[in-house]
């Protein structure tokens, strides 16, 4: 995907092709440079009604009404949902056997038929469109159910629904699109989104794909060639972005990229070829070529040459799904590592009670609510509010839920021992219980990476955390605007930082819901005190550090661990209260679980801050660009 994490802007308006006005000078950058940010800063989302609950936090403003209650979806909602997930429950268990899809790298037939026939692949296209009509919250518990059983399945569900054909047509696409495509597509015809390229991860300036308008207009030629395009081999129908003519915008040409709907039975369109991995090894990822590709102009998504504004904002929801999913795989290790532990005796005692995996089992349990917590939370903010702006909370909970699960597998290996590095059938075949931790560690691993890398979500998260700082600033600082504008931009951003800055230092707790119990009151008030710490030390280092800021890459991902943790903690709390209200457990157990996760959130929290005001950041970077001339060759001595 793009790299949404610089700190330059160039802000616009929405639905608008005039120019934006620069706002950071981009004199010193590189014409590759200039282009990627030139791309990117047009895409991004703009123009929500507000803020969201953790824009605020990074601007010290502490507003948890945005967040709670946690409301659940109406009755009528539940209710479907519950039978819709019921249902897929009983049919996974009954015909999907995970271990034979991992080694035979395929899914059968009837499993994918099945699955259509409940309308798994269209659970939140609506019923006018064939599809179940279901909430985002739904969404995410499917996925939670599916990614606790097999990845594979959840992998092609996922890359259908959350960012193949159906999340862009609910978001962008026309009526006629809408009729002519989402019954397909909810109805089991898999669908796919190809943007990655061999020279097009992180940078969409670099996109080699073009299409290019026939002569009479109506049609676009398509050429070029896509990577690991997951369910490409499978998909009946694809979104691919291209290329289109670049248009002239204050004197210079600016690259467009437009995204298509496009059948993949279209003469020019081949898979030439399937993509193998480490995990995930019934994932349908495959190398497309398109040749001459003759695509008609109404099967453009949105406008011409706003196809990666549709390709980001079609993962902000979309991307929920993986921590979703994660939730569930941690689900799974926590009931294989608490029985294994009070099974298995060593000396003397089950290994539970062993201090050091009663560490590992406690950090599981407790990281798990927050998880889940997370993603309920922000789901309910798009089932609240489909036009919410959840750029940030749900880069958050992508970020943290796929890091923390990955952390879960590798204890859960840990507390298997040699049992959890030994495959299902291997185990069986000695009569032991054949848990997957083996596969799960291999099919979890892709997680901090596709849709959006851990580094690529920190980056972003702080691309948007500044951007309230550079709309009141980022003038001042441009050399290339006239004196007159910049001396106004720093007569107005003095103004502004007079009345923001004192208040970052008000030692107050902040507005706490006073129906919250007590214990989750006193993680609240944290919450809203570090808040303010923080939107101090982001302008600090902002001051401190200037334009240079968006080369500390480091320091920013600090800065968005604390952002995430206190986003962590306050869903955690909003969650709990819901249960106690609910009456789901005890709330002594309840808030024992948020307590532990609390106090281990707070205590990174605390490292965060330290590491932002002393670190060995500049002295490795340079060390690493020594190792990268060659001046350690000697290390690599000794080896094959």
């Amino acid at each position: 995907m793009n790299e949404p994490g610089r700190t330059q802007t160039l802000h616009h308006k929405e639905n608008t092709d005039e120019p934006p006005p620069d706002v950071i000078d981009t004199s010193k950058m590189s014409a590759g440079q200039r282009k990627a940010l030139e791309i990117t800063e047009a895409a991004r989302e703009s123009g929500h009604r507000e803020s969201s609950f953790v824009a605020d936090l990074f601007m010290g403003r502490w507003n948890p009404r945005k967040i709670y209650p946690y409301r659940e979806p109406d009755q009528a909602e539940r209710e479907a949902g519950d039978a819709f997930l019921e249902k897929l429950s009983t049919f996974l268990k009954e015909n999907v056997d995970p271990d034979e899809i991992d080694r035979s790298g395929e899914i059968p037939p009837e499993v994918l038929a099945g699955l259509a026939g409940m309308g798994a692949f269209g659970i939140k296209v609506g019923r006018e469109y064939g599809g179940l009509g279901l909430s985002q919250r739904t969404y995410c518990r499917a996925s939670m159910l599916i990614g606790s059983y097999c990845s594979n399945l959840f992998a092609l569900l996922s890359v259908h629904q959350s960012v193949g054909v159906p999340q862009p047509l609910i978001l962008f696409g026309t009526e006629e699109q809408k009729r002519r495509f989402l019954p397909r597509v909810a109805g089991g015809e898999i669908s796919a989104f190809a943007l990655t390229e061999e020279k097009v991860g992180s940078d969409p300036g670099r996109m080699e794909t073009v299409a290019e308008p026939t002569e009479d207009g109506r049609h676009f030629i398509i050429n070029g060639q896509k990577l690991w395009c997951s369910n490409a081999l499978k998909a009946g129908v694809i979104v691919v972005t291209a290329k289109t003519p670049p248009k002239i915008i204050k004197g210079r040409k600016r690259d467009q990229i437009t995204a298509f709907l496009l059948d993949m039975d279209t003469p020019g369109v081949e898979n030439l070829q399937r993509c193998r991995f480490m995990g995930l090894r019934a994932l349908y990822n495959g190398v497309v070529g398109f040749t001459d590709v003759k695509v008609p102009r109404e099967n453009i998504i949105g406008e011409e040459g706003k196809g990666l504004k549709v390709a980001l904002t079609t993962l902000n929801s979309g991307r929920l799904s993986i921590p979703a999913a994660c939730a569930g795989v941690s689900k799974r290790c926590l009931k294989i590592a608490r029985e294994w532990s009070s099974e298995r005796v060593q000396w003397g005692a089950p290994i539970g009670q062993h201090a050091a995996i009663a560490d590992k089992i406690r950090h599981i349990a407790a990281n798990i609510f927050a998880m889940e917590s997370m993603v309920g939370v922000t789901a309910g903010m798009v089932d609240r509010d489909k036009k919410a702006d959840i750029r940030l909370e749900a880069a958050m909970t992508k970020l943290w839920g796929t890091e923390e699960t990955w952390k879960i597998v590798d204890s859960t290996m840990q507390i298997r021992g040699g049992r959890g590095y030994e495959t299902t059938q291997s185990l069986k075949e000695r009569g032991e219980s054949p848990y997957p931790v083996e596969r799960m560690m291999r099919d979890a691993r892709i997680n901090t990476v596709f849709e959006g890398s851990s580094e690529i979500m920190r980056l972003f998260i702080m691309r948007e955390a500044l951007d309230p700082h550079l709309k009141v600033a980022g003038a001042v600082l441009n050399s290339q605007l006239p004196w007159s504008v910049r001396l106004k931009a720093a007569a107005k951003s003095a103004l502004f930082y007079l009345r923001w800055y004192p208040k970052q230092w008000i030692l107050l707790a902040g507005d706490v819901p006073d129906s919250m119990a007590p214990e989750l009151r006193g993680h609240m008030k944290y919450a809203a005190r570090t808040s303010r710490r923080l939107a101090r030390t982001l302008f600090h280092q902002m001051v401190r550090v200037g334009p240079a800021l968006e080369k500390k890459q480091v320091l920013l991902g600090r800065i968005a661990d604390i952002g995430t943790d206190l986003f962590a903690i306050s869903a955690s709390c909003v969650r709990a209260q819901q249960m106690v209200v609910d009456e789901i457990a005890e709330e002594s157990s309840i808030c024992r679980l948020v307590d532990d996760f609390c106090a281990e959130a707070r205590l990174r929290i605390e490292e965060a801050f330290r590491g932002v005001r002393k670190n060995a950041d500049d002295r490795g970077y340079k060390l690493t660009q020594e190792v990268l001339k060659g001046s350690y060759l000697w290390l690599e001595k000794g080896i094959v």
